[in-house]
């Protein structure tokens, strides 16, 4: 019996010391584009539900690409609004894919997952969020990115 209880105890202690780690993620979608290319006009648009939570929301964008992708590196253009109070920011993004040696930075075998840090957010109980995103390559249809991706979680 004894021995059952502490068996018990360790795995709630376990257990709650995995899930104080887990973020608390309040979106994460992808999008996906087409393989052929991805036009430079082509925005994708992401809309978040009102916020349950206040708090400070990390914003990630994540991008799924193959190995037809011709660069070691791409650049977003990120347009963010914040409603109510329609507050716009925009970032630029430079999402290095490759090492010069031309090791990946993702992971991955034929397709690579790449997660990037966009910004830092103070969002209230009820705010909700758009963001719209495009590629600012010099090419105007970029082959290889698969899906493009936006995660918000509360740290």
């Amino acid at each position: 019996m004894k021995h059952w209880l502490i068996m018990v105890f360790i795995a709630l202690l376990t257990a709650t010391a995995m899930t104080a780690c887990i973020d608390d993620v309040a979106y994460d979608h992808y999008e996906h584009t087409p393989l052929s290319g991805w036009e430079k006009n082509d925005t994708l648009f992401f809309y978040t539900h009102p916020i349950a939570k206040p708090g400070r929301y990390h914003a990630y964008i994540g991008l799924r690409t193959t190995v037809e992708f011709p660069f070691t590196s791409v650049n977003l253009l990120v347009e963010q609004r914040t409603i109510p109070g329609n507050k716009k920011k925009t970032h630029t993004l430079k999402c290095k894919l490759m090492e010069k040696n031309g090791n990946i930075n993702g992971q991955g075998v034929s397709f690579f997952q790449y997660e990037f840090p966009l910004a830092v957010l103070e969002l209230h109980q009820g705010d909700s969020l758009q963001f719209f995103i495009r590629h600012d390559m010099k090419r105007e249809i970029l082959p290889g990115i698969a899906d493009v991706g936006l995660k918000l979680t509360r740290k």
